[in-house]
């Protein structure tokens, strides 16, 4: 495969990862972190960039991909597991999520106080969905859309705006919050997870292999190579482009209280660029998030076509569309009302099965070190998503607190290790049972 194909496919990769959640968030955490700010977008990168590369290796790595991986703990879990994922990176959560962002970046801004934005807001997801439907129609093509223009013009705008913010933002970083005063690296870590890309990465790989294989590539090592490399491209475009936004708005931090990324974004723009600079803005985030909604799009319809032959890939890409215009319209409030509680706790499991996974060829019985594993962890995640929506634990939050790292929302660690321990003795003790009964039977 040619250097140009395998740059190509990377730029389409950073397109789709690059949506609404990683312009959102470093902005914020650098505003947040101040000095700390280094040890926190250091968290950010791991889980944000380190753990999705993570993901797409050890999809390569397994004949079979995802399905295969989930299999290793049982092929009910892989079906449930990847179904929920595929909905929730799809029209449940992201997709709906990213097309709202764009609405409110690209369109409501320039909205006068007497015209409906719910109107406005119906008309903006019928184009945008109908423009989803059509690209999305024809993988092969996605990529020439998407590697060769959309990217290219997406990072343009990037570079502009980031160019003349550090050209004119002088001011120094202020001192952290109080949340990130101590803790800033796992405060990052878990900040990483909002933007859905390890969850994502899940499906993208689907959609990164296909490209791979259609240029000829068949042999299992060579596929895990080009999409290393194309995952190399897309992750130092993507750090860099975070490391860039959690600066600037680190650096906007002294100019007043900002309640989210997008207002300080929208405040930069503004104070660089004058009203042009929201038109600017907001073309940034209609691209990126458009992009990241075909991706997701692309992946949900090759995903469900093949796991339902009987529905066509052209029906299941229709179906996707319309739930993610119905739900696109609730709004961005109950929509991230309902995904930061699901993050964590699919982030954990996903953790574990990457894991499990790189290290796969030194575990004696699979299915009895991931289904430990997967269990221990799939306890405390779900009583941690129960958490972060707001329930009351009671006597569980006191037993939660005694964990290793609960302080830092990741409490899941200790027991997925010991999960996985408990995995490999079990195994242990069947081999040397099985070899006592061979033994015996001499």
């Amino acid at each position: 495969m040619k250097k140009l194909d395998t740059l190509l496919i990377g730029l389409m990769l950073f397109s789709m990862f690059f949506g609404a959640g990683n312009l959102i968030f470093p902005p914020f955490l650098g505003a947040e972190s101040g000095t700390s700010f280094w040890s926190a977008i250091i968290g950010f990168i791991i889980t944000g960039v380190g753990l999705p590369f993570a993901v797409l290796l050890a999809v390569s790595l397994v004949p079979g991909g995802v399905q295969t991986i989930g299999n290793r703990v049982h092929p009910i879990f892989s079906v449930v597991f990847m179904v929920v994922i595929y909905l929730s990176i799809g029209p449940f959560l992201a997709i709906p999520r990213n097309a709202n962002v764009a609405f409110e970046m690209g369109i409501k801004p320039f909205l006068h106080e007497s015209i409906s934005s719910s109107l406005i807001l119906l008309l903006f997801t019928v184009i945008f969905f109908l423009l989803v439907y059509v690209v999305s129609l024809n993988p092969a093509k996605m990529e020439k859309y998407m590697s060769r223009w959309i990217t290219p013009i997406l990072l343009l705008a990037m570079v502009i705006l980031c160019v003349v913010g550090f050209m004119k933002l002088d001011a120094p970083l202020q001192m952290p919050t109080e949340q990130y005063e101590t803790g800033a690296f796992s405060k990052g870590f878990i900040e990483g997870y909002n933007t859905m890309d390890a969850l994502a990465a899940l499906a993208f790989g689907i959609v990164i292999l296909t490209s791979i294989q259609q240029r000829g590539i068949s042999e299992r090592k060579q596929i895990t190579n080009y999409t290393l490399k194309a995952g190399l491209i897309a992750g130092g475009l993507l750090s860099l482009v975070y490391i860039t936004l959690g600066l600037i708005g680190g650096k906007m931090a002294g100019n007043g209280q900002f309640e989210n990324g997008t207002d300080i974004l929208s405040a930069v723009a503004t104070l660089l660029f004058g009203q042009s600079g929201n038109i600017l803005l907001g073309f940034i985030f209609t691209l990126a998030c458009f992009t990241t909604v075909v991706g997701l799009t692309t992946a949900c319809g090759q995903y469900f076509s093949k796991l339902l032959p009987k529905i066509s890939y052209k029906m299941v890409v229709l179906i996707i569309t319309l739930i993610g215009f119905t739900l696109s319209n609730l709004g961005l409030n109950q929509i991230l009302k309902f995904s930061v509680p699901f993050l964590v706790t699919a982030y954990p499991l996903t953790i574990v099965l990457i894991t499990l996974t790189l290290f796969h060829r030194f575990f004696k019985n699979t299915k009895r070190v991931y289904g430990s594993a997967v269990l221990f962890t799939a306890i405390f995640a779900v009583i941690g998503g129960l958490k972060t929506f707001g329930l009351d634990l009671g006597v569980v939050q006191g037993l939660l607190d005694i964990l290793p790292f609960s302080s830092a929302g990741l409490e899941w660690i200790v027991p997925a290790i010991v999960g996985g321990c408990v995995g490999v003795a079990i195994s242990s003790l069947d081999k040397n049972s099985h070899t006592l009964k061979n033994s015996n039977s001499i």
